[in-house]
């Protein structure tokens, strides 16, 4: 059923998105808009949907991913439409497709490729609205939003220089930032962990704060350090949003590391007083005690200085590759002041390799950096190198680093909202995120954990990323809104473990878009509906 003949989906046990005790009734669609909600509507010359007791929900919103890429190669989305997911946020943590000048575009590859693998040329864009072309030309299933990427910005500006920029070229930045603004982006995402973003100067990012704050879009950050340092980069978030008067949402909101364990309420204190304070701001997590990342996380920032060919060079050179082995195995780090190494915090047994861009290496994917060493007789520091060296920096690790309390604390919490912090790569053994995060949290975190209601759990993933995004038209289960909606069962279960992460979840039964059907009856139906939705 591919139509957009009106529907009418009947006696469904109604989750309307505001964290509200579900109730039975039906739901009329017609025109793609939810037409009519009732506990009891006459069919008309609807088609009829019986709901035998299913769940029927908003569409949900996934806050956080880095699917800027996987959209272009794979645009019916199976992995989030088999979630339930109908819209989906990208550009996150300053890596982004967009935007480029012709001195940039190889610079932006090979940034986004340290995350998500290769790019190849014809994949990165001018501008917003060269992305958006090349995304409605084949059609999307599930609709798109972006952040502004902050690396993009820096690299069309400064390039790899590791320096503060000067008032001019600030003005480039905010300058190039303006136009993707006005082009109906979102919002800027930093990442102030990864270069280049992770070497801007307050006086860089309050300018890029004040461009936002102009548009009325949303800053969203990767604040500089989830660990030992995760209270201080929090009150230095606040800061700037306060400074920039720009509203925020601070990404995937953790304590990483044992000896941090703990420190996730007093952030989210933080927040709660930002906000009695005036400041607009919110966070997004995902439901899983393990994070995912690129390799050169493990550096500290200043080896990746003048991009990934000087970065190759560093490590051929037997004094430079001592320094970085001196600093990732002890922490000393004089040119990062305030980097901890992340394999003292967690353990290099528990680093797992996620993906790599070099076929050769298909052997490693699904083993940690240890069992690595150990089948090469060498220690782990030389196995990080040989990756680097043989994969370019495009190889994805996975790193069990977090604490189910905290988790709990961040994923029950009334500003927190859902975010997969999805990184979707060709093959691999990626993190689980990517394939099971909603069904996780409604199956797990609240059915079977209890940490919150089925509802409220729906609420997360929906009226609260809606109401932060400015998604007035979806995100409830309303007459005049769109109809993106989801139906799924009580035995909805999340599949995809870190041992076999992409099995696709069971219990959704049905996902619309618009009023179309992705998922009848558990089956793709190839149809795309989705758009590109900008700001306005």
């Amino acid at each position: 059923m591919m139509t957009d003949s009106p529907i009418l989906i009947r006696q469904a046990r109604i989750i309307d998105g505001t964290g509200a005790p579900w109730w039975r009734g039906d739901v009329r669609v017609v025109d793609g808009h939810i037409a009519e909600v009732g506990a009891r509507l006459d069919a008309g010359e609807a088609a009829v949907i019986e709901a035998d007791g299913r769940y029927l929900a908003p569409g949900f919103i996934d806050t956080h991913a880095h699917d800027d890429l996987v959209y272009l190669r794979q645009p019916d989305r199976p992995e989030k439409v088999s979630q339930g997911v109908t819209s989906v946020v990208v550009g996150n943590c300053s890596f982004g497709l967009y935007p480029q000048v012709p001195a940039s575009a190889a610079h932006l590859r090979d940034h986004f490729g340290s995350l998500l693998g290769t790019v190849r040329e014809g994949e990165s864009f001018e501008d917003f609205d060269a992305y958006c072309r090349a995304l409605e030309k084949p059609g999307i299933a599930i609709n798109l939003l972006s952040l502004v990427g902050h690396a993009a910005l820096r690299l069309a500006v400064l390039g790899w220089e590791q320096r503060p920029a000067t008032e001019d070229e600030r003005e480039a930045m905010a300058a190039l930032l303006d136009a993707q603004l006005s082009q109906g982006a979102h919002g800027l995402s930093i990442g102030l962990v990864y270069p280049p973003s992770a070497w801007a100067d307050t006086a860089e990012l309050v300018r890029l704060a004040e461009v936002v704050a102009s548009h009325q879009a949303l800053l969203a950050a990767h604040v500089r350090s989830y660990e030992g340092g995760l209270i201080s980069s929090v009150d230095e978030f606040l800061a700037l949003l306060k400074a920039g008067g720009a509203n925020g949402l601070l990404s995937h909101l953790q304590a990483a590391g044992r000896p941090y364990w703990g420190s996730v309420p007093a952030a989210i204190e933080r927040l709660e007083t930002a906000r009695r304070d005036g400041i607009d701001v919110s966070f997004d997590m995902y439901p899983y005690p393990a994070g995912s990342s690129t390799i050169l996380q493990l550096l500290p920032p200043s080896a990746q200085a003048g991009g990934i060919e000087v970065l190759l060079a560093r490590l051929a050179d037997d004094i430079e590759c001592e320094k970085l082995r001196r600093a990732v195995e002890t922490g000393e780090a004089p040119n990062d002041p305030g980097w901890e190494s992340k394999v003292l915090l967690i353990g290099w047994e528990n680093v797992r390799i996620g993906g790599v861009g070099n076929d050769a290496l298909k052997a490693v994917e699904g083993r940690s950096l240890t069992d690595i060493a150990a089948s090469r007789g060498t220690t782990p520091f030389d196995a990080v190198v040989w990756l680097i060296q043989e994969d370019r920096g495009r190889t994805n690790i996975v790193m069990f680093q977090l604490d189910e309390k905290d988790l709990r604390s961040a994923l029950t919490h009334p500003l927190h909202m859902l975010g997969s912090d999805s990184l979707p790569r060709e093959g691999g053994k990626p993190h689980p995120r990517a394939f099971g995060s909603f069904p996780r949290y409604i199956g797990h975190c609240a059915r079977d954990l209890g940490w919150l209601s089925i509802e409220e759990a729906v609420r997360h993933m929906t009226a609260v990323p809606a109401q932060r995004f400015g998604l007035l038209d979806r995100g409830l289960v309303r007459p005049g809104l769109v109809a993106d909606l989801v139906l799924f069962t009580d035995a909805l279960t999340d599949c995809a473990t870190f041992e076999e992460p992409t099995h696709l979840p069971k219990g959704i039964t049905d996902v619309l878009v618009a009023g179309t059907f992705l998922l009848r009856d558990g089956m793709p139906t190839g149809a795309r509906p989705g758009r590109v939705l900008k700001r306005h």
